[in-house]
């Protein structure tokens, strides 16, 4: 009786540069993750710099797990770190069938070629995070993680079901606000994604963060499509056209200038919602709000259930009907020997360089 065929071992390799086949795994991996693909990282290096290197993992002639790498500290250290925008996430895709052995050979090819690596920031019960943490720890890496926020998610479909979302109280202020909006000039909503991502479209969510809060306020440094913020980013990440039709805004124009917009990544049932900004003329009216209901609206419409809203300005998103989600963290994972024992020693300096955790209930939570 013939035995049945051994199963395939997982290898991992290094691929210089961005690896084409981090595209193949992207379409592997859940919903949530399928924006991580091989343009995301490319963006990141063309607009953050950096020199990118692939960790890949193959069953066979089939990758299952890519970890896109650049450099972290001083060359000397050999540290890397997940290239990204920052915010949704820092991660690598993963199949959705991708097992304890392929996590293994990961890390045993990280070991080769690395001191050690840096994930994140990162959500709790990320695809590669949970299968890494595993393997470092039937491996004997040590994984030093330090707390940088907590997330908020919108459950719009469990709001239904417990009543009418978004409420009759909501919509009635919304409509106040916008008969007076009126009054100002011919409001146009519209929506972005796609071929639409035009450099006009971009020009015009810059148009509004430049006479928002955030240019008078701040540095400007954290703006999302201006050129002295992360615009560079976003306008060459939508030269993939898979990624273009997940970047969506929806934008708000009165008397045909831009005035607000929502700028999201939707990502099958979930949506990331990333910005939110408007033009500082029409606070008074609300014109944030008013978009961003219209566009969560829409979402449902789309088949949208979940809105993950990221960290920050927790007292708007509960309002809404947000609550607590996963932790956002900072992980560094370093290999058995030298780098494991001198993390040891590290490992309270860099907790402590993170956030405080705020304690479920506490009143700074909703501020």
């Amino acid at each position: 009786m013939l035995s049945p065929p051994a199963a395939t071992q997982p290898v991992a390799r290094v691929v210089d540069g961005l690896a084409d086949s981090i595209d193949m795994v992207a379409a592997q991996a859940p919903e949530t993750h399928r924006f991580l693909r091989r343009h995301w990282y490319a963006a990141a290096v063309e607009s953050y710099g950096g020199s990118a290197r692939t960790l890949l993992v193959e069953r066979g002639e089939r990758p299952v797990i890519a970890l896109p790498l650049i450099g972290l500290g001083p060359a000397w250290l050999r540290l890397g770190q997940v290239p990204g925008c920052y915010w949704p996430f820092r991660s690598g895709p993963v199949a959705a069938d991708a097992a304890a052995a392929d996590f293994a050979a990961l890390l045993n090819g990280a070991r080769r070629t690395t001191r050690g690596f840096r994930l994140g920031p990162i959500y709790d019960g990320d695809p590669l995070l949970e299968g890494v943490q595993a393997a470092a720890a039937a491996g004997g890496w040590r994984a030093l993680p330090r707390f940088v926020a907590d997330s908020y998610l919108l459950d719009m479909r469990a709001q239904q079901a417990e009543g009418a979302w978004p409420r009759n109280s909501t919509l009635r202020k919304n409509r106040f606000h916008e008969k007076h909006l009126a009054d100002t000039g011919v409001p146009d909503w519209s929506f972005v994604s796609g071929r639409d991502w035009t450099p006009a479209a971009f020009d015009a969510l810059a148009t509004i963060e430049d006479a928002s809060w955030i240019a008078t306020r701040t540095d400007g440094s954290d703006a999302k499509f201006t050129a002295g913020g992360h615009g560079r980013f976003w306008r060459a990440a939508a030269q993939d056209p898979v990624i273009a039709d997940m970047m969506w805004a929806a934008l708000l124009r009165v008397d045909g200038q831009p005035a607000a917009f929502s700028f999201d990544l939707n990502a099958g049932a979930l949506k990331y919602a990333i910005a939110n900004s408007y033009d500082a003329r029409f606070a008074k009216h609300s014109p944030g709000r008013l978009l961003y209901y219209r566009n969560l609206v829409r979402a449902l419409d789309d088949g949208i259930a979940r809105v993950d809203w990221g960290a920050g300005d927790s007292g708007y998103k509960r309002a809404i009907g947000a609550d607590r989600g996963p932790a956002i963290r900072d992980w560094l994972f370093l290999p058995p020997g030298l780098p494991a024992w001198i993390g040891r020693m590290f490992a309270g300096r860099w907790a402590r360089s993170g956030h405080a955790v705020v304690p479920e209930g506490d009143p700074a939570a909703a501020t």
